[in-house]
């Protein structure tokens, strides 16, 4: 018989993020997947009646409009409403961004991408700061955890009264990047040869340190430039700012939010990809530029020495000299790049979201089997 399971889409409703490609890159499995009837919900007034045309085949959408405000303000302090008011009677009820809701009979199961907010709250929205009561209730209610890294892992169990056994780690996957024509990238660029940072503008992202080590790198090689690429997140007016105080602004492209195809173009043709991230639970940007073999210079914090291994050159965070230092290596040292693509394509090769979903199946599958708020 056919798990009934709902999953949380709002994150389909708006410009796609890490945590919308990871919803969009299951539901996609799921539509298909022979032992899963999937419906889809969405917690957002302002997305109401475009969820529809969002999902893929075999992803029917279920529910009608809730306003992500009050009822999570709800969920904080009482299991109601519980989500069979939306969805009718349904196996499992899946939270792909660190909210579940509520339910009567239905095993829950919440996806924790990492704990910025636990760890960072500084460098989280209100909004953000609101996940961890809503996980907290969940996780003392029963429902399982899904996290993409054993560092995760830890952290949640370190962090939350949890047993250990409901914390179950699926990797995520890494997408085939979309070709690209020839030269669309470095023409977008605007140079031949370029640094690269995918990802939103906002300071867990720590883009400033990024400037400064490029204007380091850039003063010995005047044909170099830096594009950053990615939606304004709050905290953007500290990027900007940065970049308006280089020396090599002229160099520096900021290119706003990318489509898929503009973003497979400029990470094709990059010549190295930056992650100098201040924390991280996993880390996909990396992973797509070593499948398209475009070495990566990343920060050693969260998951992504676990993630990355000796594929790519990391250093420590928030120090410009030492990003400086490995992207210079990278830029000048032919050997050691080549030997960074290598390991980087064979790292990115033991990532897929056929695998991803696999994961995810089997724990729905044990979940349900459990039952809601039932020891394991």
């Amino acid at each position: 018989m056919r798990l009934r399971v709902a999953v949380d889409a709002t994150p389909l409703l708006v410009r796609p993020t890490g945590v919308g490609g990871v919803t969009r890159a299951l539901l996609r499995r799921l539509g298909r997947h022979p032992d899963i009837a999937p419906l889809a919900f969405s917690v957002s007034w302002n997305g109401r009646g475009r969820l529809p045309e969002l999902l893929p085949p075999g992803v029917m959408a279920v529910g009608r409009p809730m306003a992500a405000r009050p009822v999570r303000a709800l969920w904080r302090r009482a299991d109601w409403p519980p989500i069979e008011l939306w969805t009718g009677p349904v196996d499992v009820v899946h939270g792909p961004n660190f909210v579940v809701p509520p339910s009567r009979k239905a095993a829950r199961v919440v996806t924790v991408h990492d704990l910025t907010a636990v760890r960072y709250p500084e460098l989280c929205t209100a909004d953000v700061l609101a996940y961890p009561d809503l996980l907290r209730r969940a996780l003392a209610d029963g429902a399982w955890a899904q996290v993409p890294s054993a560092a995760v892992a830890e952290e949640l169990r370190d962090h939350f009264t949890v047993p250990a056994d409901r914390v179950v780690v699926v990797a995520n996957g890494v997408d085939g990047v979309p070709a690209a024509p020839d030269g669309a990238g470095r023409a977008r660029a605007g140079r031949e040869r370029y640094v690269l940072a995918l990802g939103t503008l906002e300071p867990r992202k720590d883009l400033p340190t990024l400037v400064t080590a490029f204007d380091a790198v850039a003063a010995d090689d005047p044909d170099l430039g830096l594009v950053l690429a990615g939606a304004d997140g709050w905290g953007a007016d500290a990027v900007h700012t940065a970049v308006a105080n280089s020396p090599h602004r002229d160099r520096i492209r900021v290119t706003g939010w990318t489509d898929d195809q503009a973003r497979a173009a400029l990470l094709r043709e990059a010549t190295v990809l930056a992650y100098p991230s201040l924390y991280e639970g996993f880390g996909l940007p990396p992973l797509e530029a070593m499948d398209v073999g475009v070495p990566v210079v990343a920060t050693r914090v969260g998951a992504l020495p676990e993630v990355l291994g000796d594929a790519a050159d990391l250093v420590p965070p928030g120090d410009p000299d030492a990003l400086a230092g490995a992207l210079a290596r990278v830029l000048t040292d032919e050997a050691h790049r080549a030997d960074l693509v290598t390991r980087g394509r064979q790292r990115a090769g033991r990532y897929s979201w056929d695998a991803y979903t696999e994961g995810m199946v089997a724990l729905y599958r044990r979940a349900a089997a459990s039952g809601p708020g039932a020891t394991p």
